[in-house]
């Protein structure tokens, strides 16, 4: 929950303006990105030395790549699409990212979806809708342009969170019981620090970042604290996983993106219609029972397995 609301401050906040930033707006996503890699990478260092006295890898740091690639563009697109668009629509968009996972299941792992798997992803495709559109009904026409952008931001994060997470899963297939979380953790970050690194030498960030920093100690803070909870949420996802299995994680997950997007409106004041109630409404629903089919059918595999054994 820190962790949203300190992105939105981020990206959203008025901070003094600077000769190289007039506008007082954070200039850069792509060092929000970086200190977060920056800091995990040092945590899964620790984490992987504690673990297994070593930091040698079983995969070799370039198979990473691909997955730390994207990881990278999903973030860059996450923080700078609050520029455009609110952080409820961001949230819901995140519930959409089921459509995107089942798409790139079937091409990197050949998977197999059920009826019902593509039946939930229409209906929070349809819930996403309601709401981004019923928000923009309600605003001013000339946002209309800045929220395409904004729009194409959050695709490119759920596109390249989707991909990220079934190369994991690819790698893990090819390195089983070689490769465990923190050392998917430090070699992830390890890649993805370098592209962070060159995209801001590239866009030549650096300069202005430093002189609005400098400017303004607040941003910096919210960038630590960023950084600190965006580290220690990747350890909270992995234990809780690893302790309670995926199904816990999803609903722990979705209750708290239910309960960020009550937060950001009331600390944010973002204006929901009745329009916009009703299309989280449907996403979060299809989520939950999402979540409530997949628990059923895992019961029934139990059972059955434990049938067999007797």
């Amino acid at each position: 929950l820190t962790w949203g609301i300190m992105q939105e401050k981020i990206m959203t906040t008025q901070f003094e303006p600077t000769p190289l930033v007039p506008d007082g707006i954070f200039p850069s996503a792509t060092f929000c990105v970086f200190s977060n890699r920056f800091l995990a990478i040092i945590v899964a260092t620790l984490l992987t030395l504690k673990t297994h006295g070593t930091m040698k890898l079983a995969a070799p740091l370039w198979y990473f790549s691909p997955c730390a690639l994207s990881n990278t563009i999903s973030s860059w697109g996450q923080y700078a699409a609050l520029k455009y668009v609110s952080f409820p629509l961001q949230v819901l968009f995140k519930s959409a990212k089921v459509i995107p996972v089942m798409l790139m299941g079937k091409v990197i792992n050949k998977a197999q979806y059920s009826v019902s798997d593509y039946l939930e992803a229409v209906v929070i495709t349809c819930g996403v809708a309601t709401f981004s559109l019923s928000k923009s009904s309600a605003g001013a026409a000339d946002q209309t342009e800045t929220e395409t952008f904004g729009f194409m931001m959050l695709t490119a994060y759920i596109c390249s969170d989707a991909f990220t997470s079934q190369w994991q899963d690819k790698i893990y297939k090819a390195y089983p019981k070689q490769i465990d979380s923190y050392q998917m953790m430090f070699g992830v970050n390890c890649s993805a620090i370098l592209f962070t690194i060159g995209a801001l030498v590239i866009s030549m960030e650096i300069p202005p970042v430093v002189e609005f920093l400098t400017y303004n100690p607040t941003a910096l803070l919210y960038n630590i604290i960023t950084a600190i909870t965006s580290a220690t949420g990747q350890l909270f996802i992995f234990y809780t996983i690893k302790s309670y299995g995926p199904v816990v994680f999803t609903i722990i997950m979705t209750t708290r993106q239910m309960i960020s997007m009550v937060l950001s409106t009331i600390l944010f004041g973002h204006a929901l219609t009745m329009g916009s109630c009703f299309g989280a409404a449907l996403v979060f629903g299809a989520v939950f029972y999402r979540i409530h089919r997949k628990r059923l059918e895992k019961r029934a595999r139990d059972q059955a397995a434990a049938a067999l054994e007797k």
